[in-house]
C-alpha cells in the first residue's frame, strides 16, 4: 500500500477568472512572482524536498504551460509530464483523467496557485502513519481585514490587525493512495463529493500546517506575493 510517494499531480487547468488582469492572455499557473511563474514556485517546493516526477493537469491555455515545460532546463532526474485534461473539466475529473499517468502508485497532489513552507516529509510521514487513503493539509489563513475587539456593552477595546481565522480550511498539499482514484468521476469536483465521501468513511485525515500559506486567487494576492519576494526572504522559499 505504501509507495515511495515520489510524484505530484498539480492541477493547472482552471481559467483563473478572478485574476483577469493576467489570465486573458496566459493561464493562471504562468502568472509570475518575482519573474517566475507561480507554477515554478510550487514545483520548487516539491523538488527541493525530494519529489522528482510532476504530472501537470492542464486545461485553459494548456499549450502555454506545455511550452513553459519544453523551454525550461530541468535538473537531472526531474520528469515533467503535461496532460491535457480538458478545458472545463472540474478538479476531481482532472485527477480521474490522470489515473493512467500515475501508474497505480500513491501520489501527492496540489493546486498550481498555492505556496507554503510546508514540510513535505513530515506530511508524507503523517500520511503513512495513519494508514488511510487520503491526507489534506489544512491551514488557518490570515483574515483580509482587521478585527475589532468589543466588550460586553458594545465599547471597542481595541483592534487586531489581520488575525488568523479560527477555522481550518483546505490548503491543498494532499497525499493520496491510488485507491482515492476510485472516488473520482469525470464530472466530480474534488472538494465536494470525493473529499466528502472520504471524510464520511473516516478515510481522510487533516495535516495541520501552522506556518506560512497563501494562494494567488486575485490581483491583490499576486501583488502581495510579489512584494514578499521582492523583500528578499519569501517565506515559502524552501530551496537554496
Amino acid at each position: 500500500m505504501r509507495g515511495a510517494m515520489d510524484q505530484v499531480l498539480i492541477l493547472c487547468g482552471g481559467r483563473g477568472t478572478r485574476l483577469q488582469e493576467h489570465t486573458q492572455s496566459i493561464p493562471k499557473p504562468l502568472v509570475e512572482i518575482g519573474g517566475e511563474p507561480i507554477l515554478w514556485h510550487v514545483m520548487q517546493i516539491y523538488a527541493a524536498q525530494g519529489i522528482r516526477r510532476f504530472v501537470l493537469c492542464t486545461g485553459y491555455k494548456g499549450e502555454l504551460i506545455e511550452q513553459f515545460v519544453i523551454d525550461r532546463d530541468w535538473p537531472e532526474g526531474v520528469d515533467v509530464v503535461c496532460l491535457d485534461t480538458g478545458l472545463d473539466t472540474p478538479t476531481g475529473g482532472r485527477i480521474h483523467k490522470a489515473a493512467g499517468a500515475l501508474g497505480g502508485d500513491a501520489f501527492c497532489a496540489t493546486y498550481a496557485d498555492g505556496v507554503a513552507d510546508v514540510d513535505l516529509r513530515a506530511l508524507i510521514d503523517y500520511h503513512r502513519e495513519h494508514g488511510d487513503l487520503a491526507t489534506m493539509t489544512v491551514v488557518r489563513p490570515e483574515l483580509q481585514f482587521g478585527v475589532a475587539e468589543l466588550n460586553g456593552d458594545g465599547r471597542v477595546r481595541g483592534f487586531i490587525e489581520k488575525p488568523r481565522a479560527e477555522a481550518w480550511i483546505n490548503g491543498g498539499f494532499f497525499c493520496f493512495e491510488a485507491g482515492v482514484l476510485d472516488y473520482m468521476g469525470p464530472d466530480d469536483v474534488l472538494e465536494r463529493a470525493p473529499l466528502e465521501r472520504l471524510a464520511s468513511e473516516g478515510a481522510l485525515h487533516a495535516y495541520q500546517h501552522t506556518g506560512f500559506w497563501d494562494c494567488m486567487d486575485t490581483y491583490k494576492d499576486a501583488v502581495l506575493l510579489n512584494d514578499l519576494w521582492a523583500a528578499g526572504n519569501p517565506p515559502w522559499k524552501v530551496w537554496p
